[in-house]
Order: structure tokens, then sequence, then C-alpha cells
């Protein structure tokens, strides 16, 4: 590889070991590892002194943890960042992707289809271009959701009891572009939302709990056979695929060998069309490759309604993109207009929406 294309990475861990592996990892593929930190603060140090094109890093080590060595460097100019840790550390990951890491992936093993993925994630997101950030916000705390709202837990629902249905379909820089929609929806939210977020095995239920953290809806890990309920979430789990049946009730596919994408956003979006037709809105995130545009555009053939997140305000233009290409998008919006253009399709209706929206361009 010519010296010039070597991508540069800079490894955090205490762990001499890992260490050790990530850079045999790295070194194997012909990457360049500029330096290793033991800890946060030697990480922030590090980066200032070498600039390298990625960090991996962990979050639980000595003097200053990982994730305030994140805040750090994206505070002060920001490279990408990739998250190598333990899954017990998983809601605290996906914290680390809102201070704004981009990936979270567990610590690989020695196994070659490990060291394969784990170079892969590497080489992708080592070109990322990543923005320096104010420092965190204060986190609000959600706020309380009627005893009576329609998701209580008593009793079942015997038959449909709302109108519309929302996917959202998302990867890389999807956790944060969630943490600026969700918490814009009213407790009140009349419909169901249903999430396939691409992510490592082991970690949808940690996204799940930081989810809650943030918003004012019922955030959950969806459940094969479970009934949908207006103003809940649903995550799919990583290690199936999220669908919907026409009892209107979750279903979740298996994976099936060589599937590059864990979850499929195009299995939901699609189901969601055949189900719910016209009713059915489909969000399309930020993420690299083509996941979710087929699905995206079965949604607008069969009358439904389909939302991007716009270029400017996505960390990887990619999935959302094809997504345009391909038809299948009304409008492309940025990442902090996305709720409120969803509370108003739930107030004009389908149709009314779809005719504003052609008038408006005409």
């Amino acid at each position: 590889m010519n010296k010039s294309t070597t991508q540069r990475v800079l490894i955090a861990d205490d762990s001499a070991m890992a260490r050790a592996l990530l850079r045999a990892f790295l070194e194997d593929a012909g990457m360049e590892v500029v330096a290793e930190a033991r800890n946060g603060k030697e990480a922030v140090e590090l980066v200032r002194q070498y600039r390298p094109d990625l960090v991996t890093m962990d979050l639980v080590m000595p003097v200053m943890d990982g994730m305030e060595a994140i805040e750090a460097i994206m505070h002060e100019k920001a490279v990408p960042i990739l998250v190598v840790s333990s899954q017990s550390d998983a809601e605290k990951a996906c914290q680390a992707l809102d201070l704004g890491a981009l990936e979270v992936i567990p610590k690989p093993d020695y196994t070659p289809q490990e060291a394969k993925d784990f170079v892969s994630k590497v080489r992708m997101l080592a070109g990322v271009p990543v923005i320096t950030r104010l420092r965190r916000r204060k986190v609000v705390a959600p706020a309380s959701v009627s005893s009576d709202y329609p998701w209580k837990e008593s009793g079942d629902f015997k038959a449909r009891n709302y109108q519309q249905v929302f996917a959202i379909a998302s990867s890389t820089g999807g956790p944060q572009a969630l943490a600026r929609i969700l918490p814009q929806l009213d407790a009140a939210f009349p419909a169901p939302i249903l999430i396939a977020q691409h992510m490592c095995d082991g970690f949808v239920e940690g996204m799940a709990q930081w989810l809650r953290t943030l918003c004012p809806l019922k955030v959950k890990v969806a459940e094969a056979g479970e009934l949908i309920k207006p103003g809940c979430i649903y995550v799919s789990p990583s290690e199936t695929h999220l669908t919907v049946t026409k009892s209107h009730r979750i279903a979740l596919q298996e994976r099936v060998s060589g599937e590059i994408y864990r979850p499929s956003c195009d299995h939901l979006l699609s189901s969601l069309a055949e189900v719910y037709g016209k009713d059915a809105i489909g969000l399309i995130l930020t993420g690299m490759g083509r996941d979710g545009a087929e699905g995206m555009l079965k949604i607008r053939q069969l009358g439904g309604i389909g939302l991007a997140q716009n270029e400017a305000s996505s960390v990887i233009y990619g999935m959302n993109q094809e997504a345009v290409k391909l038809g299948g998008v009304h409008r492309e919006l940025p990442v902090q207009d996305l709720a409120a253009e969803m509370h108003k399709i739930l107030e004009l209706g389908p149709d009314a929406y779809l005719s504003a929206i052609t008038r408006s361009s005409a």
C-alpha cells in the first residue's frame, strides 16, 4: 500500500493484550498504528500530537475514561472515533455515540472473521468527516406520561387502535440522529414507531435503555408476537430482522447466512408498506450503503410517505441518498426538523399532507 494512502490509527485501551491484538489486526491489513494510549488522558494528548485518521476507544480506563476522552477530543479538534468495548458497557457505549463517536463494536477475539470485521469497520470510518462539537448539553428528564395513555400495559388491544405507523431506518450516525428526533415527540404521540438501526450483536438493549432516558415515549426491544401499540417505540434486535404481520403484531425473521446488514432496514420498510399501505411512513437517516432504499420505494409505491435526513445533517449521506435516487422519498429535511414533520403528517393525515407538499413544490 502506498504510504500516502495508509490509514493512521491510534489505539486507546488500558489492556496491553487488547492493544497488541488490535495493532496486529491493523498492521496485518497494511494500516499504521501511530500510537497507543493506556488511558483517556493519554489518548487526548496523543490525538493532539499525531492527528490520526481514526481512534479506537475503550470506555473503561483509569485516569480518564473513554467517555471523557471522547468528549474532550470532539470538543477540541474532532477525529473519527470507533468505540471498541465490552458488551457489558452497551448503554454507556450508546451514550458515547451521542458524544460524537461514530460506531460501537465489541472487542474482537482471535478469529479471522472478527479480525476481518474489525479492519473493515476501521477502513470504512477512517475517512468519515466529523465536526468539532460543543461540550455536552445537560440532559433534561423526559416528561411524565399520562397513566391512561394507550400503551399502558393493563389489558390487551383486540384491534388496531391507531392510524399511521412510522418506521425509521438508520446506520452510521443513526443513534445521534435518533437522539435528536425522539425527544421532540409529544408524550401523547398517537402512532407506533419501529426502528431498524444497524448495530453489532449485544448492544441493542443498551441503545434502548439509553433512548429511554431521552424520550417521553416507551422504548423497548421488539419481541416476537407482541401487539403493536401506539406511543411505543420498538427497536429491532440485531440478531433478527424486525417485520410486522397483518394482525399488527411483531414478527422477527432469522438472519440468513451472508446477509450484510443487521438488522435489515429493507425488511422492516417493505413489511410496513405491505401491511399498512398509505398509512405507512418511512424515515431513512444517515448511514453507509443502500439498505432501506428498496423498502422506502415500496412504501411510496403503495401510497405511503417517505422522509429522509438531508445531506448537511448526516454523518454519512449514503442510505438516505440511495433512497432519494431510487425515488422513495417525498421530502429531505435536516434531522432537527424531522420530528415536527412527523407531527405534521399525523395532524393533516397522509392525503392532505401529500397534497400540501405537492402544492408547495409546484
